[in-house]
């Protein structure tokens, strides 16, 4: 298949490599300059880690993305297409298990830090893009990643004309009684999955009572700052929706924590750990929380800001997260911390992500790809019934097949896209490796 230049990756190859790298540097600086500035270490690290491979760079780089979507043309974005609940960094290894609100093991789109409202085809643009870059490290050619991404985006296509058509059927979820193959043995390996062994790499039992346990990772509190910590917990019960509290007993607090170490998206961003009850008093029951601060999503940077709706990046997160995800998690909630938000959720002891380092022929990849597709299309025609968001006020599904005319022509355009932009993720990580290294990053 012939990989012609999208009109964005035409604009970028015209200004040249040097405005190119210029570029790179400054949405990098731009996007994470607070940030860079609380903590640089930690972004010299996040740095290193891009620096490791094409795929890793377009992981922590989601905010270059977005600026070049900035200039894109989009046929298929109109007043409602171009304003739903997106994921906002979708790629390949943003997807993975966790037990539902309704107790049911489910694979889904399980990082929801960028979520915002936007266009939906950024969703898919960025998805098929880290796919064509995933195959090419695999050394898979030019035709068989077309067909791949092809298969991507025509079981999304044929999905969101399903739920137009069938109104209701939105929650249909990925489980163990709908999926076979690769997708199915990784629920099967989550279902094997147990709280207790989470928590025996994470704490220990003394005097009865289980705590943290101390090591790398883990930050100790001062009595201030853990004084803080708490009453900013304390004020996160309150955002947890009525129908999904649990008694009060259950957010006993038995030890609090700093935690660092997170992935690349999350450099530099304060992060706390919670031990709580959980339903029982049995040991073996405690809940691990996760209390950390949000970040500004990547694409708020280029559409029409929602003024007022949201009460801080935290709240942004959690409303965005019910927003997109049936049955989403029971824990999940924001507060605050110095007028910064923090999302609150489980680290739940059944998350199991998909290993693609052991899928490496395209006739075993093209199944797992259209499940992603059907997935995708259920996280942006789907809203939980417990959520917050007042601001897409029509079905996503009806929108989105409204505008989708000639499957053949979105999908080939998508394809076109995404092989292209991934050929320009592999110059732009060379550029930005070659930036990092002459010292031309400020602030690191």
């Amino acid at each position: 298949m012939d990989a012609a230049n999208d009109g964005v990756i035409d604009r970028i190859a015209a200004r040249g490599a040097q405005a190119r790298q210029e570029q790179i540097v400054a949405v990098l600086v731009a996007a994470f300059d607070e940030l860079m500035s609380a903590d640089p270490l930690a972004f010299r690290r996040k740095f290193r880690k891009m620096a490791a491979a094409p795929f890793a760079f377009y992981r922590g780089s989601a905010c270059l993305f977005y600026a070049d979507m900035a200039d894109d043309t989009d046929p298929w974005a109109d007043e409602r297409t171009s304003r739903v609940w997106i994921q906002g960094d979708l790629h390949a290894e943003n997807f993975g298990t966790y037990m539902d609100s309704s107790g049911m093991l489910v694979f889904d789109v399980n990082d929801f830090d960028e979520a915002y409202l936007g266009c939906f085809t950024w969703d898919l643009k960025r998805l098929a893009a880290s796919m064509a870059l995933m195959a090419w490290s695999k050394a898979i050619s030019d035709d068989d990643i077309a067909h791949l991404i092809g298969t991507y985006l025509r079981a999304y296509v044929r999905q969101v004309r399903s739920f137009a058509d069938n109104p209701g059927d939105e929650g249909v979820r990925l489980q163990l009684d709908s999926t076979e193959g690769t997708l199915h043995q990784v629920l099967l390996r989550a279902r094997l999955r147990t709280r207790t062994a989470l928590l025996s790499t994470m704490t220990k039992v003394e005097d009865y009572e289980r705590q943290f346990s101390r090591g790398p990772g883990v930050r100790e509190l001062s009595e201030a700052e853990r004084s803080v910590a708490a009453a900013a917990f304390e004020s996160y019960l309150d955002s947890i929706p009525a129908g999904k509290r649990f008694p009060p007993a259950t957010y006993r607090v038995k030890d609090l924590v700093g935690r660092s170490g997170f992935g690349i998206g999350s450099a530099g961003l304060p992060a706390y750990s919670v031990l709580v009850e959980g339903h029982t008093q049995a040991l073996e029951n405690d809940v691990v929380l996760s209390m950390k601060q949000g970040n500004v999503p990547a694409p708020s940077r280029i559409v029409t800001p929602i003024q007022g709706y949201f009460e801080n990046e935290g709240h942004r997160t959690a409303v965005s997260q019910r927003a997109l995800q049936a049955h989403a998690d029971p824990w999940l909630g924001h507060t605050a911390i110095d007028g910064k938000g923090f999302v609150v959720s489980e680290l739940s002891p059944y998350s199991c992500d998909l290993d693609w380092s052991e899928l490496t022929e395209p006739a075993d990849i093209a199944p797992v790809l259209a499940y992603l597709g059907r997935a995708t299309a259920k996280m942006h025609c789907v809203s939980d019934s417990d959520s917050e968001q007042t601001l897409v006020g029509f079905q996503s599904e009806e929108a989105i097949a409204a505008v989708i005319d000639d499957e053949k022509v979105f999908t080939d355009t998508l394809t076109r896209f995404a092989i292209a932009y991934a050929a320009q993720t592999r110059e732009d990580h060379s550029l930005f490796v070659n930036a990092f290294r002459h010292g031309q990053i400020p602030g690191i």
